[in-house]
């Protein structure tokens, strides 16, 4: 692209940056683009950052479209006109702020915690890094009126983020994320009060682990199972992140004494020097954790991403190999065990609940139905989950929920993904195992044996930049407007489009009104049992394809047969709809 081709309102935007409201070294960078690189000026101008599933994430550098001082800046100065018109008789609003091992995280934290304090918030920061279930605990203990986390999850290295959290501890959700974005539209660079004042701003830190850890210990529904397999070989690695003290601390509380470490990840670096991505849904992130688990024969392995909030695992399959379970089966662990103790213990009431994501198998459902448990279903992102938890505030009892995504929440004491606690009771549902004279992935089969061999996939398809957006845009036109007739043989009997919030029957030729916010996610059911979910990320340049199949498992020795033949029919899915 040459300096012609330009959109003029590219430029325009890009001209504002190179005034004096603007540091020397942002206007620098801005020219160096307007001379050098077109191609760059227009992803980093053709859009301002907006509140996806996940809040405020981008490339870092500058640009209207990129994390930066600025950027920060506007978000945290939006967020603090919208607190104060929610809050106008507050004598003193509060906030607190929390950040991951990201390049520059600790300093949009600082820059988050001036902008709040110079607009007379009192600002609670944390010391050090601390993972995003922390900030959301310490929101709801202090009292504050919001929150931010500094992360970008598990991004790439290039990658920044914010996540607006609302007085309850959770993510923001519509009105409030796009009241946000309003304020933030408003302003002028010139407006935003980037001079702290220091006397507004504390500094928390390990008195808040210990509170944090008290609520994590009290989830343990077998402590003396625990106790008994206090030896049992765990590995955990944090990639580089928050999880580094928190989990093995939380492993501890628990009970496990024999936790090995991955020690060169257990240095924090925004570079993440190990991998290549810090995300635990991808197998080379756990390569050396699965390396040290062979040298201790491991009985669990751990994996959580730079903020904490996701986990992935792996257990040794039928064969003794290490196997990577997804995030599906990790949630299908959490839910039989929770509710299957809770049932045990006699706490069940009729009164509880779990809840998923509609992206998320079905099989969460199906346990939840056999315990009499009442189990919702709600958008991608745990600020639906939370959603669900405070409209059933002192009616009913949230016992967990989860998504495909690799997070999972246990109890209330925390609104959003918790991967500190989930890595506990991941660790007490190994040692429970054992003694049942076990490992993980039996118990899963057995779970299978009993409600069905649920099997899922994902398919995420990569659309970088401007272009890559519109494709991902016709793509989910064309499958709405032309949906299939059939998938792999099988007839498609029905559509749930949430964007147009209807569900259509097409055996019945019904239509019903799906009584959820609008998403751009599409959902087709065959008569088969499949089920095909599509939606654009709302973090990522990607658009993600979700795909469960299941099938009868008899026994556990036709476990190898029965996922081969699932394999099979998620390929020869794929296959048919041409997304390879």
């Amino acid at each position: 692209m040459d300096k012609k081709q330009i959109d003029p309102k590219i430029t325009e935007r890009a001209n504002v940056w190179l005034s004096k409201d603007y540091d020397a070294e942002t206007r620098a960078a801005v020219q160096r683009m307007m001379d050098e690189n077109p191609d760059e000026l227009t992803e980093s101008f053709y859009q301002d950052l907006e509140f996806g599933t996940g809040g405020l994430r981008g490339i870092m550098g500058a640009g209207t479209n990129r994390m930066n001082k600025y950027t920060v800046g506007a978000a945290t100065q939006g967020l603090a006109n919208y607190m104060k018109k929610v809050y106008p008789k507050e004598k003193q609003l509060r906030a607190a702020i929390s950040f991951d091992p990201r390049n520059k995280s600790d300093y949009f934290a600082q820059i988050t915690a001036d902008v709040l304090s110079a607009n007379g918030f009192a600002v609670y920061i944390f010391d050090a890094l601390r993972p995003t279930p922390e900030l959301s605990f310490t929101i709801r203990h202090l009292k504050c009126h919001t929150g931010v986390m500094i992360t970008a999850s598990h991004n790439p290295k290039e990658y920044n983020g914010y996540k607006a959290y609302w007085s309850d501890g959770a993510q923001m959700i519509p009105p409030h994320d796009k009241n946000v974005i309003d304020e933030v539209k408003k302003i002028q660079i010139k407006d935003v009060k980037f001079k702290g004042v220091p006397e507004n701003i504390h500094l928390i830190g390990e008195e808040i682990d210990k509170l944090y850890l008290d609520e994590v210990e009290k989830l343990s529904l077998s402590p003396s199972s625990n106790h008994r397999q206090a030896e049992l070989p765990l590995v955990y690695t944090p990639l580089h992140g928050t999880g580094v003290k928190l989990v093995p601390a939380a492993l501890a509380r628990f009970g496990f004494e024999n936790v090995f470490k991955v020690h060169q990840q257990d240095v924090v670096d925004g570079n993440f020097p190990t991998i290549v991505s810090p995300n635990p849904e991808e197998p080379a992130a756990l390569a050396m954790a699965l390396d040290k688990a062979r040298k201790v024969d491991a009985e669990l392995v751990m994996a959580t991403d730079p903020d904490a909030d996701r986990v992935g695992i792996a257990v040794k399959d039928l064969h003794e190999n290490y196997l990577l379970l997804n995030g599906n089966q990790t949630a299908t662990l959490l839910t039989w065990y929770l509710l299957t103790m809770w049932e045990r213990k006699e706490m069940l009431t009729g009164n509880e609940y779990i809840v998923k994501t509609i992206v998320s198998t079905e099989l969460i459902s199906d346990i939840a139905k056999k315990h009499n448990v009442e189990c919702y279903d709600v958008l991608t992102g745990f600020k639906w989950i939370a959603e669900v938890i405070r409209e059933n505030e002192g009616k009913k009892t949230f016992i967990g929920g989860g998504e495909e995504s690799y997070g999972y929440m246990i109890g209330d004491f925390v609104r959003d993904k918790d991967a500190v606690a989930s890595c506990a009771m991941l660790a007490e549902i190994a040692a429970w195992a054992v003694n049942q004279r076990k490992n993980i992935f039996e118990l899963l089969l057995n779970i299978y044996i009993e409600y069905g061999f649920y099997k899922e996939n994902l398919l995420s398809v990569t659309k970088k930049g401007k272009t890559g957006a519109e494709e991902i845009r016709k793509m989910m036109e064309n499958f709405r407007t032309k949906p299939p007739k059939t998938i792999n043989g099988s007839e498609v009997v029905m559509i749930k489009d949430y964007q147009e919030q209807v569900q259509k029957d097409l055996k019945l030729a019904k239509e019903t009104a799906i009584k959820l916010p609008k998403s751009n996610v599409l959902q087709f059911f065959t008569a088969d049992g499949t089920k095909i979910s599509m939606r654009p990320s709302g973090t990522e340049p990607k658009i993600k394809f979700y795909f469960g199949v299941k099938a009868e498992l008899k026994s556990v020795a036709d476990y190898d047969k029965v996922n081969a033949a699932l394999d099979k029919k998620i390929d020869a899915v794929i296959s048919d709809l041409k997304l390879k």
